[in-house]
């Protein structure tokens, strides 16, 4: 196995302080520096060095962060070598962990865990709902197998070679109005359409923030915010009350009750968002991650294709 003290120097690269490290990784700040130290010491290498209130890396411990990498990957590979190899064991209980967004972590993680359950009986499937940045910090952590993210900023690039990221699926943006709206009753519209409207936007700098301000802004006008929801049920409450119109993406669930109407967008193309997988460079090989995100593609693209 590879040396832990590796993964402390990794997590710790990422994020500059040993407070933050010691959170991520379960550890005491303390320990952390311990485990640091000592992994220095062993080398005969100065690997980190202070700057302001954190550390960095010096230029060989950025080195060794390098063909770290190299070595953690090929320990994914391993792993699902000897998987393989040990597929008629009876004594093995297999471990997936899955994490996502909340739209993914309720549309797709469910049925995916189900399934996965059914192929692989003595498995043990658990589903951590958290946002995407958070994600792959799961993923970099070994808190989580599996991410499934919307692509957007603040996420590692697609060549960041401490994961593998794949196409998912691509979540249609619906126009969420009120039922007696003037476009409540069309089999689909334009977003220009709707350029007159009152917004309703999640807070400036979000995500969804952005999504929909860049779809606006391809369909020619930039959204008037009369009213600022972060949750789906807010947004849907507030639609329905007459206050506005917002977008929602196909996978999303709205709560019964409200007095909304969904209308399909048309467009080239359609408006959208991207969602990844995300998983730990080499891990994809091993027998259940591979099975779960087979999985995985297929429920997408049901949940796709008939919506939710």
């Amino acid at each position: 196995m590879i040396d832990q003290r590796l993964q402390v120097l990794r997590v710790l690269a990422e994020v500059g302080t040993l407070t933050e490290a010691a959170h991520r990784l379960g550890y005491t700040p303390s320990a952390v520096s311990h485990q640091l130290r000592s992994l220095s010491k062993d080398l005969g290498l100065t690997i980190l060095e202070q700057r302001g209130r954190g550390l960095v890396l010096t230029r060989v411990g950025q080195l060794l962060l390098e063909r770290t990498q190299e070595l953690f990957t090929r320990w994914e590979e391993i792993r699902g070598e000897l998987a393989e190899a040990d597929a008629g064991s009876s004594m093995r209980q297999r471990r997936l962990r899955m994490c996502g967004f909340s739209t993914a972590a309720a549309t797709l993680l469910p049925p995916t865990a189900e399934k996965v359950g059914e192929l692989l009986p003595d498995s043990q499937v658990t589903i951590i709902e958290a946002e995407p940045e958070e994600c792959f910090e799961l993923l970099v952590t070994e808190q989580a197998d599996i991410a499934v993210v919307v692509a957007t900023d603040p996420l590692p690039p697609r060549s960041d070679v401490r994961f593998e990221q794949n196409a998912l699926v691509s979540d249609r943006l619906d126009l969420l109005v009120r039922s007696d709206h003037r476009l409540a009753t069309r089999s689909s519209v334009s977003l220009s359409e709707a350029a007159e409207e009152s917004w309703i936007l999640d807070r400036p700098g979000s995500p969804y923030h952005r999504l929909v301000r860049t779809a606006c802004a391809a369909a020619g006008f930039f959204p008037e915010n009369a009213h600022q929801s972060r949750e789906w049920e807010t947004g849907a409450a507030l639609v329905s009350a007459g206050l506005g119109v917002a977008l929602i993406p196909r996978l999303a669930r709205l709560p019964d009750g409200y007095d909304v109407a969904r209308v399909p967008l048309r467009g080239d193309p359609v408006p959208s968002r991207k969602i990844l997988t995300g998983v730990r460079s080499g891990s994809a090989g091993q027998p259940i991650i591979a099975a779960a995100l087979e999985v995985l593609a297929e429920v997408a693209a049901v949940v796709a294709q008939r919506g939710v």
